[in-house]
């Protein structure tokens, strides 16, 4: 199973590092990411494979928004299930 993981907010140092680092600690692989930076706001899409999730998806989504408001960013995690569920015509 597969996530879509968004960041967006105010530029800064290491905001792909914490994330990612995030990521890691709950067994998520990052399997694409594509990041970009206009004028002072950042914002980062990644595709992550969920399979070697540690503890419940709700509860990984919650613990990327906690981080996100940490660091005054706007994270949300969201299953592709939904993902593609949302944009289905």
């Amino acid at each position: 199973m597969k996530a879509v993981i968004t960041v967006a907010g105010k530029d800064g140092v290491g905001i792909v590092a914490k994330v990612s680092t995030e990521c890691a600690k709950y067994g998520i692989n990052i399997i694409d990411i594509s990041q970009s930076v206009l004028q002072d706001y950042f914002a980062m899409i990644m595709i992550a494979d969920i399979d070697g999730l540690s503890v419940g998806f709700t509860e990984f989504a919650d613990r990327m928004k906690a981080l996100g408001k940490a660091e005054n960013l706007e994270i949300q995690a969201m299953h592709e299930d939904i993902f593609n569920s949302m944009h289905k015509i």
